[in-house]
């Protein structure tokens, strides 16, 4: 992943996209959603991870689903808010802790999880061996609790392409449906926050929930959404697509 200029802000919220490059597949099958769900709890650390803690604990998560086997020990750089996993793209909310910590948190993203992807498929040609990712990492400052509702149902309703791809020129046609997807879709942290437990220990979410009016409020805040809005205008400069 390229060099990151940009400064950011210590105890401020930030949207980020950062997607393969050339639309490619980011994951292929399910271990590699599981890898990408460790990569965004185990690369949020100022400290190095032994490599058979990181073996022993990708091992726990597609067992037991969580990665948090212990006490938590980790040296935070960020606070993970949101997260949600897309087949090219990932969509993260994050609050800095340290300075440069969303920088350093996205570096150690965009080292360690191409280099499982590599391995995992025998990448090795001189083709193979360039940018993993599409550029820089984008990225939204959020400022205030309108623009965090509205990432919040973005960022979760990001699925919704999967199931209905057209629905940004039409709108969502089959909004049951839509809603039952994303209520079993796991690769987010939007089950977690409507009560269903899926990655707990990856996730901040107490002081988002609040806001958002607890489980039920975060689960209506997103249907209805889906069910009288579903357009994109909404979304705006949030949206980094």
């Amino acid at each position: 992943m390229p060099y990151r200029q940009e400064k950011f802000v210590n105890n401020e919220i930030y949207h980020i996209v950062v997607r393969r490059i050339g639309e490619e597949l980011l994951f292929r099958d399910t271990d590699d959603y599981y890898r990408g769900i460790f990569s965004v709890y185990e690369f949020n650390t100022a400290q190095a991870v032994e490599i058979w803690l990181r073996r022993k604990a990708r091992a726990k998560v597609k067992a037991e689903g969580d990665p948090l086997s212990q006490v938590d020990t980790r040296d935070l750089l960020v606070e993970v808010l949101l997260f949600c996993l897309m087949p090219n793209h990932i969509h993260l909310l994050l609050k800095q802790l340290k300075p440069g910590g969303i920088t350093k948190y996205m570096n150690k993203i965009g080292a360690g999880y191409p280099a499982y992807f590599k391995q995992k498929y025998n990448l090795r040609s001189i083709k193979d061996k360039g940018y993993f990712f599409q550029g820089r990492f984008r990225s939204v400052h959020i400022k205030t609790d309108r623009q965090l509702k509205i990432v919040f149902v973005y960022i979760h309703t990001n699925p919704v392409s999967l199931v209905e791809s057209k629905w940004k020129e039409i709108g969502i046609q089959n909004p049951d449906k839509v809603i039952s997807f994303l209520e079993n879709y796991k690769w987010s942290s939007y089950l977690d926050y409507i009560g269903k437990k899926n990655f707990p220990s990856v996730t901040e979410r107490k002081w988002i929930s609040e806001i958002m009016g607890g489980e039920k409020g975060c689960k209506e805040l997103v249907e209805n959404w889906i069910r009288y809005k579903g357009k994109m205008k909404e979304f705006s400069n949030l949206a980094l697509e």
